[in-house]
């Protein structure tokens, strides 16, 4: 009999919903889980046990009395958010040393919305600081690694997250998505990553986000399962009664082309082109045309995107005394986002509307559009900090400062994700390949699908066709 963290989320669902277990009982095993492998995988930030415990209890008195069609859609469910999501009472760090760390005097709305879909929150997973990295290492804990090879990162910035899901602490787990951030570290960690589209899950849009560039979506082991979390995410979605649909024959473009090759020229890994041929093989061999396209792009998209991005860390509440302990790029991209004026802002923003006009209307002479998900394997911890060294901590003093390296490293790692946030499309990472001998050896390597708006539904059925 598979033990309870074994299932998918869809099944323990099920054995929750029928009785078969207690929320109490499946809290407690997957708090244990985390007690005994957190501490090699940095996933968790903040555990929350005894809030944990206590909210499996009420779930399980409330379904005592409760007709089974009649609880919540996520009843007894396990789940931890981001630390940059607002918990109530709980301390939200962002990844950072430079705030005071106070509990939240109330839950964020995407919280709030997950609640009410019947979770227990564990606590809060490791994320990089502000949310702004495509790794999840920061100054007050440990960094977050990968559950197949602990010397690589999980990615960014909902790389804890990723890491819990994948190693069994999670059944799955909501991450944002504000230029890969669930895309990202699901291809690092080998899961399904979706992002929907602008506007379809509000409740986890972001204050200081001018390009509304932030969205939430699903980290899980499955299409089903990233099914499921969307259908609470998207009340009355009907997303998971759904997938099982055959899509229809799509007209699939591939291509390697992308916004940053201008600024940041780069050469996509032997393994980051394998994982695209399998793809294009999988899709093939599931009846789709799949053929070339070539995607022009505007050569000023990384400044534009770059302004965008980091406005909000420029604005964010930071006593002067305290921007000493901010890491070296978070430093270094909030001095130049309150150097910018205003109206740089506005033609930044201005520039990506056109741009969003421009890339989709290039993307609609097809179905979908399939790319790696990244172009290189998952990132050994420190690689883009310089800080590489196998250590939890590195003391304030002695981060390299070279924040440009580290952003353009960031930038030639997964070079075709941003430009989706900013066209506003959904778009579904799909662990198709692994560099070892045989399926779950090695590293995973993903592939990026992106749709029209509004086809998230299809997204997921196309990855469960795919065999995920």
């Amino acid at each position: 009999m598979a033990e309870l963290h074994e299932l998918s989320a869809v099944e323990l669902r099920g054995s929750l919903r029928n009785g078969d277990v207690s929320a109490a009982h499946v809290a407690a095993h997957f708090l244990a889980r985390i007690e005994q492998r957190n501490p090699l995988l940095g996933a968790f930030i903040t555990v929350t046990a005894d809030q944990a415990m206590a909210e499996a209890g009420a779930a399980d008195a409330r379904r005592s009395g409760t007709a089974r069609e009649e609880l919540p859609v996520l009843h007894g469910m396990p789940l931890a958010f981001k630390d940059l999501t607002d918990v109530a009472g709980v301390v939200t760090t962002h990844g950072s040393a430079a705030l005071e760390h106070k509990p939240a005097p109330a839950d964020a709305p995407l919280v709030a919305l997950m609640k009410d879909a019947g979770v227990v929150c564990l606590g809060k997973t490791q994320v990089p600081e502000f949310g702004l990295t495509a790794y999840s290492e920061n100054r007050i804990a440990p960094p977050s690694r990968n559950p197949h090879a602990p010397s690589r990162s999980s990615g960014g910035s909902s790389g804890g997250s990723a890491a819990a899901v994948a190693a069994g602490l999670l059944p799955f787990a909501p991450g944002t998505d504000g230029g890969g951030s669930v895309r990202i570290p699901a291809a690092a960690c080998g899961l399904v990553g979706l992002k929907p589209g602008r506007g379809l899950v509000p409740a986890g849009e972001s204050q200081g986000d001018p390009a509304r560039l932030v969205v939430p979506g699903p980290l899980a082991r499955s299409a089903a399962d990233a099914a499921l979390l969307l259908d609470a995410m998207v009340p009355g979605g009907g997303y998971l009664r759904a997938i099982g649909q055959e899509p229809p024959r799509l007209r699939i473009g591939v291509t390697l082309d992308s916004p940053w090759s201008g600024t940041y020229p780069f050469t996509p890994e032997r393994e980051a082109l394998d994982a695209l041929e399998a793809g294009e093989r999988l899709l093939a061999h599931a009846g789709h045309a799949v053929a070339d396209a070539a995607v022009r792009y505007d050569n000023r998209y990384p400044e534009a995107f770059t302004t965008a991005w980091t406005a909000g860390v420029g604005a964010a509440r930071i006593s002067p005394q305290r921007e000493a302990l901010l890491a070296p790029l978070t430093r270094t991209f909030r001095r130049r986002a309150q150097q910018r004026s205003p109206a740089k802002l506005a033609e930044a923003l201005a520039f990506l509307r056109k741009f969003q006009q421009d890339t989709v209307a290039q993307y609609a002479q097809w179905d979908l559009m399939l790319m790696p998900a990244l172009a290189q394997t998952p990132r050994p911890v420190g690689w883009f900090t310089g800080t590489a060294h196998g250590g939890d901590r590195w003391p304030a003093a002695q981060w390299p400062g070279d924040a440009d390296g580290d952003y353009r490293r960031q930038c030639e790692f997964a070079p075709w994700s941003s430009m989706v946030n900013v066209c506003g499309l959904p778009a579904i990472s799909v662990p198709v390949h692994w560099t070892g001998t045989a399926p779950g050896q090695g590293l995973p390597m993903g592939i990026q699908l992106v749709g029209q708006p509004g086809s998230e539904l299809l997204l997921l059925q196309v990855a469960r066709q795919l065999g995920f």
